[in-house]
């Protein structure tokens, strides 16, 4: 059964990238920075053809993530080369996606042992489905945020902290000084506001005997010290600029500058009454059963509560920024789940919890496959530039401007399909056709459209309205259609009263509308 569990967490993660495996613009940094390292290398010649120094962001973001997973990925990706499963760029950007989604399945999976050993075996399996039902986590944890970077080594830290007796009050003081080093790390590089997390768990320990004060002040200098360097010398190499700390000027940019607002403000309670109810879904009502019931629970649960009321006080709020607590609350709601229905197995209580319980994990699955589809159709331009490079894939002259909205959504460095940079050893090579003449992809913003229409050397346009460019110069050779949100078919008592519950699948009907469009200059 253990390994039936891992392998559904591996493969429900694997299963989201496969079927949406365009990025968004917030993954783009991270995305990019392993594209680079892979074609390029780190050498101080190739530094200039990064893409962070093109598209720099609004803060510095740190490479040592990148460069972690850039290093396991060049391993999976000739593995998958000697498979004969590369066959162009787009091949490596999905197996980059898969190491980042295995490496996140993984941390679940210590995470499922450690339940299962903290409290039971159920608690243990109903850990596992909840957390598969749920549509965020296993949709993110291939895609390259850095809090998805974060991830593994929190949920790490927390199997460190968890695996334990079920009677045992406290944790071996070596798991714990290792559950601190990590997230100290983990803070100090990769995503800052882990420190709030941190601070709260440390005070945990320390208050339970589990970490003696000197023994925190030594594993915080080190691990620090360690993390500190390690961050600044890479990234203050990679970003050409010394002395660099980019989490601390993150925090220095967003929390101090106040700078984050900018990207828009939210009440106190919004990640309380919003996002954590969209992250946690149908299973949420259990987590209080547990809470009251269990002290196991509450010794859980208290510090990620805590750590989302601070996490309030910021201004800008996004559901990523305390993704951190999702597995934590999801082992109490699991364990909520089997206290419910197992007080009283018997009986006509007995079989509604059962009910209670199977339909929260079936509404959330169900609720997950209606937000998987609206995702796969979410990605255009990622659709737009696959299509064009399908299209002309044997024309060796093309010069192709990209709109910002296909830019954001989907059309990574791994679709320039026919440009370099390529690496053989990895199975990407030029088509045959661009091999003597690269295809040149554009992403220039603010161009001014009567240049782009009259006086460009552009071939081709991905822009974002029919009338961009004028039908005397161009013409529109492909459409890229949208997700535009959802409709209850007019016809859905019939569809149900014909088809069951086949027809309930029919009863939802998605709504589409053009997104992109793809021209070609006219010829003569």
């Amino acid at each position: 059964m253990s390994l039936v569990l891992d392998a559904l967490i591996y493969g429900v993660a694997w299963i989201h990238v496969l079927l949406a495996p365009y990025t968004k613009v917030e993954e783009s940094f991270n995305l990019h920075a392993v594209h680079d390292l892979l074609f390029y290398g780190a050498h101080r010649e190739s530094l200039q053809k990064f893409d962070h120094k093109v598209f720099p962001g609004a803060v510095p973001r740190s490479f040592v993530g990148s460069l972690i997973l850039a290093w396991l990925s060049k391993h999976a990706a000739r593995l998958a080369n000697d498979l004969s499963l590369i066959t162009s760029k787009f091949d490596l950007q999905i197996v980059i996606r898969l190491v980042l989604a295995s490496m996140n399945a993984q941390g679940f999976c210590f995470l499922r042992r450690a339940v299962a050993r903290r409290f039971d075996r159920s608690t243990s399996l109903l850990f596992t489905l909840i957390t598969v039902s749920q549509f965020h986590m296993p949709f993110w944890m291939g895609r390259t945020l850095p809090n998805m970077l974060a991830l593994p080594f929190v949920n790490l830290a927390l199997y460190l902290l968890l695996n334990r007796g079920s009677k045992a009050t406290r944790t071996s003081t070596t798991r714990a000084s290792l559950a601190v080093a990590l997230l100290t790390f983990v803070a100090v590089v990769i995503r800052a506001e882990i420190a709030g997390l941190l601070g709260l768990l440390t005070i945990q320990l320390l208050s339970d005997g589990s970490l003696p004060i000197t023994r925190l002040i030594r594993v915080g200098i080190i691990s620090s010290g360690i993390a500190i360097a390690l961050t600044v010398s890479i990234d203050s190499y990679l970003w050409d600029h010394w002395p660099l700390w980019p989490e601390c000027f993150s925090i220095y940019f967003n929390v101090y500058e106040g700078k984050s607002a900018e990207w828009g403000v939210s009440p106190f309670w919004t990640y309380f009454t919003t996002f954590l109810p969209r992250l946690l879904m149908a299973t949420l009502p259990f987590i209080p059963i547990a809470f009251v019931r269990d002290d196991r629970v509450r010794e859980l649960t208290w510090p990620a509560v805590l750590f989302v009321s601070l996490m309030s006080f910021l201004g800008h709020k996004e559901w990523r920024f305390i993704v951190y607590v999702v597995p934590v609350l999801n082992i109490a709601a699991a364990h909520g789940a089997w206290i419910f229905v197992s007080q009283r197995k018997r009986g006509l209580f007995g079989r509604l919890a059962f009910l209670a319980v199977v339909g929260a994990i079936a509404l959330n699955t169900a609720t997950t496959v209606l937000l998987t589809r609206a995702s796969i159709a979410n990605y255009p331009g990622g659709i737009a530039l696959a299509r064009l490079n399908e299209r002309y894939a044997n024309s060796p002259h093309v010069h192709v401007h990209i709109a910002n909205l296909a830019a954001q959504s989907g059309a990574s460095l791994f679709l320039h399909t026919h440009a370099p940079p390529y690496q053989p050893h990895v199975g990407v090579i030029p088509p045959a056709a661009s091999s003597s003449h690269p295809w040149i992809y554009n992403k220039t913003e603010n161009l001014e459209p009567n240049y782009i229409a009259y006086d460009s050397p552009f071939t081709h346009v991905v822009a974002e309205s029919r009338d961009a460019l004028p039908d005397g110069q161009w013409k529109v050779v492909d459409v890229i259609d949208g997700f535009a949100g959802w409709k209850v078919r007019r016809d859905a008592p019939g569809l149900v009263w014909k088809n069951g519950l086949e027809g309930l699948w029919s009863v939802l009907e998605m709504k589409k509308e053009h997104k992109l469009w793809i021209f070609e200059k006219r010829r003569g």
